[in-house]
């Protein structure tokens, strides 16, 4: 008896009222968002602006799913244009069917135009971007778990995937290999090895991109070989085999051709996004001076009414004179008396000699004859 650890929904879609929920196209929305998120961070680091990243993928994002529906319905044409095929179904892509290559190749396009229209060097956004775009494919590779699809062969593993039958589109129940729970870790390990490899090594000018690139695409050329679903072979190897080796051949040859050609990383990846940041931080540099300027003037307020300890003491020191001080006003004062008892002493003396001059002569003898 199989015990499948992995279980697989009844259901993808939920129906709120006329309005279908369906669980493949909020794992695209949701891997979307964190792609962008991821983007707009490492843009920022890299010197450019907030914002830019999601302004680009309006651009970027319309061209991909329209790349990835293309390759899909180009390669896998049977149901849409074979015979008792329904070419209407082509537009249904809510129900499935993306591919990653088509939706790369034509969302650079869409990147391109909105890189041209900034004023922004494309290999420089596309590095930004390369480990959201990893990301992204690991949140909306769950969208083939609800939609049952693209699973592997049978196993018994415990962590096999149950799949329910479905006769009317020849699916068959039993316990296979989750190829989208491979190909989601394996995501979130490229993910993982270019945030590393870029900060260790500083890559620039796409080669970040390239190694996105290139490792995505070494395990998806093993997870796509246990693929069981119908696909066109070439040389007994599946489409999308080949197309992962030829690609990662690309990618390894444009990253060692890059790193010789144009060594390093770009100083300026946005025009005027440095300078803004500059005067931004300076701006808020002056705010929070003035904040601190405020408090301690605020301080000085407070305490002006109370005069510093040292010049209480100072205050105290001349109001008491030291000795030395003290007695050379004593000294002065003695020495302006005499000078203002002056004129009294020499009137008396004057007076003295009058008096003696009008005494007659002989008038001075008491004696008695």
């Amino acid at each position: 008896m199989d015990l499948a650890f992995i279980p697989s929904p009844s259901v993808g879609v939920v129906h709120l009222g006329p309005i279908p929920l369906r669980g493949y196209a909020f794992c695209i929305i949701i891997g979307v968002f964190v792609g962008v998120w991821l983007g707009n961070k490492r843009w920022i680091q890299r010197g450019g602006r907030s914002g830019t990243v999601a302004d680009i993928a309006v651009w970027a994002v319309p061209f991909g799913l329209v790349g990835g529906r293309l390759y899909h319905v180009i390669t896998t044409y049977e149901p849409y244009f074979g015979e008792n095929g329904h070419p209407i179904d082509a537009l249904k892509v809510w129900e499935g069917g993306l591919g990653i290559w088509g939706a790369v190749a034509l969302g650079a396009v869409g990147a391109w135009i909105g890189c041209r229209r900034r004023g922004i060097p494309l290999p420089a956004y596309a590095d930004a971007l390369a480990p959201g775009l990893a990301l992204g494919q690991a949140i909306g590779r769950w969208g083939n778990w609800f939609n049952q699809e693209l699973y592997g062969k049978p196993t018994d593993l415990p962590w096999g995937l149950e799949i329910s039958s479905d006769p009317a589109i020849g699916r068959i129940g039993g316990t296979y290999h989750p190829t989208f729970l491979y190909e989601s870790l394996w995501c979130i390990g490229v993910a993982a090895l270019v945030i590393w490899a870029d900060r260790r090594f500083r890559l620039g000018h796409g080669r970040a991109f390239a190694l996105y690139v290139a490792a995505y695409c070494a395990g998806r050329a093993w997870i796509e070989y246990m693929r069981v679903d119908e696909a066109h072979h070439i040389l007994g190897l599946r489409l999308n085999v080949w197309t992962a080796l030829i690609v990662f051949v690309l990618a390894v040859v444009y990253f060692v051709v890059s790193a010789k050609r144009v060594p390093g990383r770009e100083e300026v990846v946005e025009p005027g996004a440095l300078e803004e940041r500059a005067e931004r931080e300076a701006a808020e540099g002056g705010a929070d001076a003035a904040g601190t300027d405020g408090e301690r003037g605020k301080v000085s307020v407070e305490k002006a009414g109370e005069k510093p300890a040292a010049e209480k003491d100072g205050a105290q020191d001349s109001a008491e004179p030291e000795p030395a001080e003290a007695e050379q006003p004593a000294k002065t004062a003695q020495a302006e008396e005499p000078a203002e008892d002056a004129p009294a002493a020499a009137k008396d003396a004057a007076d003295t000699a009058d008096a003696t001059d009008a005494k007659p002569a002989g008038s001075g003898s008491n004696k008695k004859s």
